[in-house]
């Protein structure tokens, strides 16, 4: 679904763009597409830290040596690679 065909980067935003998709033998859109991958990767990422940061109020129990939010933290970060 094309949404804009003309973005205008300042010229070292484009430089740079151009060098990775070179580098990469891959497009300038792939390139672009990859980024906002991982952008949103990492927006999730933080999304789930905030949660997890909201909960360690309500689970402040000990879980053997482990506190609950270590615990969540470990869990999330074993399930999805971070």
């Amino acid at each position: 679904m094309p949404i804009r065909k003309n973005f205008n980067f300042d010229d070292e935003t484009a430089y740079t763009i151009e060098e990775i998709a070179k580098n990469k033998n891959i497009t300038q859109t792939e390139t672009i597409k990859k980024a906002i991958e991982l952008l949103k990767k990492e927006y999730k990422r933080e999304k789930r830290l905030e949660v997890l940061d909201k909960l360690a109020g309500s689970l402040t129990g000990k879980i053997g040596n482990l506190d609950a939010k270590e615990a969540r933290i470990q869990y999330i970060s074993e399930k999805y690679g971070y």
